[in-house]
């Protein structure tokens, strides 16, 4: 048996079962009022939208960065290029001068355009650097538009996340019981709306600890139900608990120094049925059953029954002989 409880805060719309109606997994129970939440999921999207367009953009403009550094290097070796052709000339033209085959004014030509190359070769150097700093800003700026892309995205998942919570499913085939909810209640996250019960049912049986001498899982059983008086239902041993019920209470018991007195332990024996789910529909958790164990498979012809104990719940840990359900 569980408990279903919604996820989000909204008032109710509308309940599609009644108490102790029979559903199917998947099955729609509960409508939350969503509106908030689709407004949301709306806001989100047109967030995750503008995040994509700064991104799309900041990339673009990192690869026009990119393709201008290109052409800026080119520029430079198309400068450097000049220079040596120009210091070049400036050395023969020096030697030249020299020699007084050329005379000054060519000379100072020569020299002139040697420091316009250089001062060229510089300005490209300049313009490349200029050129890197704009890539790695274009570059970082990409990043961060990436980075708000996602938060966006994951805003946009949460919205949508939230949105689905707004109407309940039955998670399993079951039976719905204890219903506390109706149309106009406003709900809150862990708030108890109905329970779900599966139609699996099991018997948890408290026996005496000097029972268990024979006792093993896969031997078999019969079941009497106290609500089905005349019909013995068959199953088998599933499990023993490896501790007695009383170390399982929120207070366990503890032996005082001085205490003499020895008390009998029990220890919670699940027994399964082997019958068909139909067969099994008229049982209920919680009520008291009256197992017989067979614990004749290679020891002395003998079988145990659980001694009676006060009623308590399913899930007791000093609980009566019930019958539970999963």
């Amino acid at each position: 048996m569980i408990q279903v409880s919604p996820k989000i805060s909204a008032h109710v719309k509308a309940a599609h079962f009644e108490d102790n109606y029979q559903v199917k997994r998947g099955e729609l129970l509960i409508e939350l009022d969503a509106r908030d939440y689709e407004v949301a999921l709306a806001s989100a999207l047109a967030n995750l939208a503008s995040a994509q367009s700064k991104r799309t953009e900041s990339e673009a403009q990192e690869n026009v960065t990119r393709a201008g550094l290109g052409q800026v290097e080119a520029d430079l070796a198309s400068a450097r290029a000049t220079a040596e052709n120009a210091e070049a000339d400036f050395t023969r033209n020096e030697q030249l001068y020299k020699t007084h085959v050329i005379d000054r004014r060519e000379y100072d030509a020569s020299a002139a355009q040697a420091k316009t190359a250089a001062a060229a070769v510089e300005s490209a150097l300049q313009r490349v650097a200029s050129q890197e700093a704009q890539i790695r800003l274009a570059s970082a700026q990409y990043v961060t538009a990436s980075d708000e892309e996602k938060q966006a995205e994951t805003q946009e998942q949460q919205a949508r996340l939230q949105l689905s919570y707004a109407k309940i499913f039955a998670p399993f085939d079951g039976r719905v019981t204890k219903k506390s909810v109706e149309p106009g209640n406003y709900v809150q996250p862990g708030q108890t709306l109905f329970s779900l019960v599966p139609p699996e049912v099991w018997v948890i049986a408290n026996f005496k600890e000097t029972q268990l001498r024979n006792m093993k899982v896969g031997q078999s059983v019969s079941v009497r139900v106290d609500a089905l008086p005349g019909r013995d239902f068959k199953a088998h041993v599933e499990s023993l608990q490896f501790g007695t019920g009383s170390r399982f209470t929120l207070l366990p018991p503890e032996n005082a120094t001085g205490n003499f007195v020895k008390v009998v332990q029990r220890v919670p024996v699940k027994i399964v049925f082997d019958e068909a789910l139909a067969d099994l529909e008229r049982l209920r958790a919680g009520e008291s059953v009256e197992p017989r164990v067979d614990t004749r498979n290679g020891f002395p012809e003998k079988s145990h029954r659980a001694a009676p104990l006060p009623p308590a719940i399913l899930g007791s840990a000093a609980g009566t002989v019930t019958s539970g359900q999963q």
